[in-house]
Order: structure tokens, then C-alpha cells, then sequence
């Protein structure tokens, strides 16, 4: 019986990786008008990183953190976050530490999370819970949401604060003041479609996968 996972290489990422990675960032809902990002592309932008990190292990692929709100689109500004398996939620990555493919031919990643630990590594589905950062929404613009809209909203409890997909269920329009936008916007996650009211300040607008 064919192995199941197939161990990382440990070389640089090949070509069959890159072109998985650009796919799945290309046919993303979130990239639609957007400038298709080219393997080639991407391949660089990993190999310029490891040789500006001598510091870093061949097997560990750094991901610069950059300014709140910038826009990303070329290779050598992209950022990641994705979603962990234990809890659902989505996190900020650190660094992609090797590559692998199932044998249905799906490509995972092992990451690191921003804040974490090694023990908190976890191999990761590219398609699936892999993307681009999402960017913190301005008040400026809550008058382009509107109901059925994904969003990623920051969920804070009393022994955690989060970040979960969700989707718009209704917004309550108001007047904006000083402190900016005072909307209040009903939200539904989509982990266990619990419904809340939230403001804006708490919503980012995401890359779906």
C-alpha cells in the first residue's frame, strides 16, 4: 500500500510546490481582478528570503512582517496566516518550515505561528487553510459592506481572543463621530454559526481561500 504522506526533502521546495502555492492564491475569490502571481514568481521571493537569512535554517522559510493595513500583491510583500486545526481559528504566519504531498496530491505546509512555540507547529492544507493576510477594515469603508459578505472577525471571550471566518448577517447603520465608525454590524461565525454584534474595529476584510 502507497505511503500515505510523503517525508520533506530536505533541498529547497520544488517546482511542483510553487506552482501548487500560485494556484491556489490565483483562483482565490480574493484575488479576483487582481494580477496573476507567476510560480517563477514565488519560487524567487523564497529563495531571496533564505539567502537574506543566513541566520535561518535551510529548512526554515522566514515571512517579513510588514505595516497593518498595507496592500499585498507582489510575491515579495506577501504575508500569510492560516487556519489551525485544533481550534478552527486563523493566525499570523512566522515561517514555513517544510513542504509535503498527500497522496491525493495536496500540498501541505508545516508552519509556524507568529507568537508560538514548536510545539505549536502544525502541517497545514495550502488549499484549504492557507492565504493571504487579512487586512483590518477602516471606517471609511463600511459603507461598501453589505449582507453576505466574509469577513474575519477578532472573537473575544473571556479565556481567549481569536480570530474566526464569519460572514455579515445584517448592519445597523449610524452615524460616524469622532471615534470613527459606529455601525453595528450582526455577524455570524461560520465554525459554529453563533451569532454577535459587533463594531468595526473588529473585522478584517480576507483572502478566502
Amino acid at each position: 500500500m502507497e505511503k500515505l504522506l510523503r517525508e520533506p526533502t530536505g533541498g529547497s521546495l520544488g517546482k511542483e510546490f510553487y506552482q501548487k502555492l500560485a494556484r491556489s492564491f490565483n483562483y482565490s475569490s480574493g484575488r479576483a481582478g487582481k494580477p496573476i502571481i507567476k510560480w517563477t514568481e514565488i519560487e524567487s521571493w523564497f529563495q531571496t528570503r533564505l539567502q537574506d537569512s543566513p541566520q535561518v535554517p535551510s529548512s526554515e522559510l522566514m515571512v517579513p512582517k510588514c505595516k497593518e493595513g498595507e496592500t499585498m500583491q507582489h510575491p515579495s510583500e506577501l504575508e500569510f496566516e492560516a487556519r489551525s486545526s485544533k481550534d478552527g481559528a486563523w493566525y499570523d504566519v512566522e515561517a514555513f518550515l517544510a513542504h509535503r504531498f498527500l497522496s491525493t496530491g495536496e500540498a501541505e505546509v508545516h508552519v509556524r505561528f507568529v507568537g508560538f512555540g514548536a510545539d505549536e507547529d502544525e502541517w497545514i492544507n495550502i488549499k484549504t487553510s492557507v492565504r493571504q493576510r487579512s487586512i483590518p477594515l477602516e471606517s471609511t469603508e463600511c459603507s461598501n459592506l453589505k449582507m453576505g459578505d466574509p469577513v474575519l472577525c477578532f472573537q473575544e471571550r473571556r479565556d481567549q481572543a481569536i480570530y474566526y471566518d464569519a460572514h455579515i448577517v445584517e448592519i445597523q447603520r449610524r452615524m460616524h463621530d469622532i471615534r470613527g465608525c459606529r455601525c453595528l454590524i450582526l455577524i455570524r461565525y461560520d465554525h459554529d454559526n453563533s451569532e454577535e454584534r459587533v463594531r468595526l474595529r473588529r473585522l478584517c476584510r480576507r483572502s478566502r481561500s
